[in-house]
């Protein structure tokens, strides 16, 4: 199992990584070149942190998705994880608030951070790049319930990965009266 862990403000080139299962999916070169086409006469770039260390936004990862076919869908919470077709899709990309700290000091400072999860030898992981190692959700009902646990927060969101294809059809999506 490939994981990838936190370098500096890294975690949507991790969570890419991550998601993907190989390093080389996308570099930090490469994501920078797509918030460059995304800003291009801007002088300090919106769609990653000031300083361009990362940081990068929901449009520079839904770019990167687009390289490889596929898209990000914004899940509505609203709804219920259940009404997910989990065998037609790649994973998840789960964004979350983050504190930011140097060294042990925490900063009054919000960030936002960046998760995969996707199944993996018929168990669910959370590859969150701030972790030792990933961790196991389990099958997909303990994998539903911890979505369902996230998406209670207002301030966590939820994105579906899926070929454009899938997208296009919403194959993901089961009907209302269907769930698992």
């Amino acid at each position: 199992m490939y994981h990838e862990k936190q370098q500096r403000e890294l975690c949507a080139l991790h969570a890419l990584n991550n998601l993907f299962q190989d390093k080389s999916s996308f570099s930090k070169s490469q994501l920078d070149q797509i918030c460059q086409s995304l800003s291009p006469n801007e002088y300090i770039n919106p769609h990653r942190s000031i300083l361009g260390l990362g940081n990068y936004d929901v449009n520079v990862i839904i770019a990167a998705l687009h390289l490889k076919d596929c898209e990000a869908i914004w899940f509505d919470k609203r709804k219920d994880p259940s009404r997910i077709d989990t065998s037609k899709i790649i994973g998840f990309i789960l964004n979350v608030p983050s504190t930011y700290k140097v060294g042990f000091v925490r900063l009054p400072i919000q960030r936002r951070h960046w998760i995969a999860i996707r199944q993996i030898n018929k168990e669910y992981w959370n590859l969150d790049s701030k972790l030792d190692s990933p961790q196991c959700l389990g099958d997909e009902s303990n994998m539903l319930q911890y979505l369902r646990e996230q998406l209670q927060s207002n301030d966590k969101e939820l994105f579906v990965v899926c070929t454009c294809e899938v997208d296009k059809t919403q194959q993901w999506l089961l009907p209302d009266n269907e769930q698992r």
